[in-house]
């Protein structure tokens, strides 16, 4: 159970844009940070692109992003991270990723997704049978935690936990785009087809997730938006729904969230993961065709 505890924390803080790295952070060659600011009426609205997951040797972070904590009273997050710990919630989250009695994961999916998963749990010492009762979202989800414990990677080290021990201690105001909820939905919504194809996204990225993901942390560590871009692209190729279900859409949300916490008085820094802050329907540049001057600092 302390395996799956730890594992379902991460699904609810990466949920699905991973972010990590296994070297201490450098300072941006660019001049550029993953931080972007607009005007709305009398008030600042910081973007801060967060890495959920990282290690001790990740600290410490860039001056430039340790010191955009204290432009505002109000910081804005993805969703309470606090509650990821309720046992309630965790419960929720395992009953929805497994099929009901009479139901498994061999009658709900391909034999060749079968197959390709059977070798890889092999490769890692675990017998299929495990995860017969779980729903392929689920398998996918335990899939990357392992992986990611493997690593040494802990969500508790992460750019937004970290900014939300301080606010909570410094009594800011916090603020939730999402809830706990609505992010499991992301996944346990999914029609079993997608479930599938995020499945097979998993078994095929898992070879090279450490090398994948540190290329783009270096690419954040530079401010360098199109490289992170041209990743998340890459990622995501021949799964265009995912894409537009777990970023695009998501992302259209949060602006306008974000555009009504504008009218209270006040600035903002809203820390949500870096992938939803590049290239086209991204946070910033929807917020640039709403007619926004928004500048990566």
């Amino acid at each position: 159970m302390m395996l799956y505890k730890k594992i379902i924390n991460l699904f609810l803080a990466i949920v699905f844009t991973l972010l990590f790295v296994d070297a201490p952070f450098a300072g941006s060659k660019t001049g550029k940070s993953f931080i972007w600011s607009f005007e709305s009426g009398d008030n600042t609205v910081y973007l801060l692109g967060s890495i959920h997951v990282l290690n001790h040797e990740s600290y410490p972070l860039p001056a430039e992003v340790e010191n955009i904590y204290n432009c505002c009273r109000n910081v804005v997050f993805e969703t309470d991270l606090d509650s990821m710990n309720d046992s309630s919630l965790q419960q929720k989250i395992l009953r929805r990723g497994m099929y009901p009695e009479g139901q498994s994961l061999s009658g709900n999916i391909s034999t060749d997704t079968y197959e390709l998963l059977k070798k890889r749990l092999e490769i890692s010492g675990l017998s299929i049978l495990q995860f017969d009762r779980f729903r392929p979202w689920m398998v996918a989800l335990t899939l990357t935690g392992t992986e990611m414990i493997r690593l040494g990677f802990d969500p508790e080290l992460g750019v937004d936990r970290r900014f939300f021990n301080m606010a909570r201690k410094d009594r800011k105001e916090l603020i939730f785009l999402e809830s706990n909820e609505f992010q499991i939905n992301l996944f346990a919504g999914l029609s079993r087809t997608r479930q599938e194809a995020l499945l097979k996204q998993i078994l095929v990225e898992i070879k090279i997730i450490e090398s994948m993901f540190a290329d783009m942390v270096n690419a954040w560590k530079k401010g360098d938006v199109e490289r992170l871009d041209s990743i998340m692209k890459e990622s995501f190729t021949g799964f265009p729904d995912l894409y537009n279900r777990l970023i695009v859409k998501r992302n259209r949300r949060w602006v306008s969230k974000i555009l009504n916490m504008t009218r209270q008085k006040g600035d903002l820094l809203v820390v949500i993961g870096a992938a939803h802050l590049v290239g086209e329907n991204s946070v910033a540049d929807l917020l640039r065709k709403k007619g926004y001057k928004v500048k990566q600092r």
